[in-house]
C-alpha cells in the first residue's frame, strides 16, 4: 500500500504536543525494519547506538562508531522517506569538543539525510548542544538513564527516585530547552517526575521507560517485537515474539533438509519443452 503521508516535521511533533495527541517513535536499524515501521504510521524514527547490542552482539552500546551509525541511517531513511529520522550520536562522537560534535551531527545530515540528531546528557552537555544547534541542525536531549555514562550511575539503573535526584534531572531538562533543544527523551524515570517535566517543558518530551504522561513513547524494536533474548527492561510490552516464529521456522527448514522433504518438485526450475532429451544425450558424452 502506498504511504500518502506527507513528511513529518519538527513544527508537526511541535503541534502535537500543543493538541495532546500523544507521538509514536521506534528504533530502527535496517532498510526492511524501518518500511514496516513506515507503512504502520510511526511519527519517529531513532536509529539507535542501541545497535550495538541488537545488531551486532555487543554487550552494550560504548564500541559503537559513527560509521555503523551512518551506514544504518542512511538505510532507514531510504526506507522511511516521511518519518521523522534521528541519529544517535555514539559515545566520543561529540564529548571531546563542540568542533567534534557538530563535525559529527553534521555527518549524520549530510551522508545519511536524517532530520536531527540526539545525545545523551545535562547539564554538562549544554555546550555541544548549543554548537549543534548553531551549525543549524535540530537536537534532541537524552536525560536519565543514559548508558554511554552508566558506569557512573552505577549501571543501568533507574534515575529521578529520590527528590534530589529528581531535581537534578528538573534542571537537566529546563537547561537543555533553553539551550534551544527541540525534544527531550527521558529514560527509566519515574511517571510522576516525566509528567511534571513534560508539562514545565514547551518542546515535546518523550518517555523510554518514564510512564504515561510524557508527549509520546519510544520502544527499541528488538524488544517490542520479542526479537533481542539477552534481557528485557522492565519497561517493555512485548507486543510478538519474532525470535520463536524464526527458530520454529529455522528448524522446519533443518528438518525437511535432513528428511529429504525439501525441495521437492514445485520449488524447482524445469528445463525448457523438447531439451531435456537433448540434455540426456549430451551428457552421454561424459559417461
Amino acid at each position: 500500500m502506498a504511504n500518502t503521508r506527507k513528511k513529518v516535521s519538527i513544527l508537526d511533533l511541535r503541534k502535537m504536543k500543543e493538541r495532546g495527541e500523544k507521538i509514536t517513535w521506534l528504533t530502527a536499524y535496517d532498510y526492511p525494519t524501518a518500511q514496516f515501521a513506515e507503512e504502520a504510521g510511526l511519527e519517529m524514527l531513532l536509529v539507535g547506538d542501541s545497535l550495538g547490542m541488537c545488531v551486532y552482539g555487543y554487550e552494550g552500546t560504548i564500541p559503537v562508531t559513527m560509521d555503523q551509525c551512518i551506514v544504518h541511517s542512511e538505510a532507514v531513511r531510504r526506507a522511511a522517506p516521511t518519518a521523522f529520522v534521528l541519529g544517535d550520536m555514539p559515545f566520543m562522537s561529540y564529548q571531546t569538543s563542540n568542533e567534534d560534535a557538530v563535525a559529527n551531527a553534521g555527518r549524520f545530515l549530510k551522508e545519511a539525510g536524517v532530520d536531527a540528531v540526539k545525545l545523551e546528557g545535562g547539564l554538562r552537555i549544554i555546550p555541544r548542544i548549543r554548537a549543534i544547534l548553531d551549525a543549524g541542525i535540530v537536537v534532541c536531549g537524552h536525560i536519565g538513564l543514559t548508558p554511554q555514562s552508566s558506569g557512573q550511575l552505577g549501571g543501568h539503573k533507574a534515575q529521578g527516585r529520590t527528590v534530589e535526584s529528581a531535581r537534578l534531572l528538573i534542571e537537566d531538562a529546563l537547561a537543555i530547552e533553553e539551550a534551544g533543544a527541540q525534544l527531550l527523551l527521558l529514560e527509566a524515570v519515574p511517571p510522576e517526575v516525566a509528567g511534571f517535566i513534560a508539562k514545565k517543558l514547551t518542546i515535546p518530551v518523550l518517555s523510554i521507560g518514564a510512564g504515561p504522561y510524557c508527549d509520546g513513547q519510544l520502544l527499541i524494536v528488538s524488544d517490542l517485537i520479542g526479537q533481542f533474548q539477552a534481557f528485557t527492561p522492565k519497561f517493555v510490552k512485548k507486543y510478538a515474539n519474532v525470535a520463536q516464529v524464526v527458530t520454529d521456522a529455522m528448524r522446519a527448514y533443518v528438518k525437511d533438509v535432513k528428511d529429504e522433504a525439501f525441495p521437492t518438485d514445485e520449488y524447482c526450475y524445469h528445463m525448457l519443452k523438447g531439451e531435456s532429451e537433448k540434455f540426456k544425450d549430451m551428457i552421454k558424452d561424459y559417461e
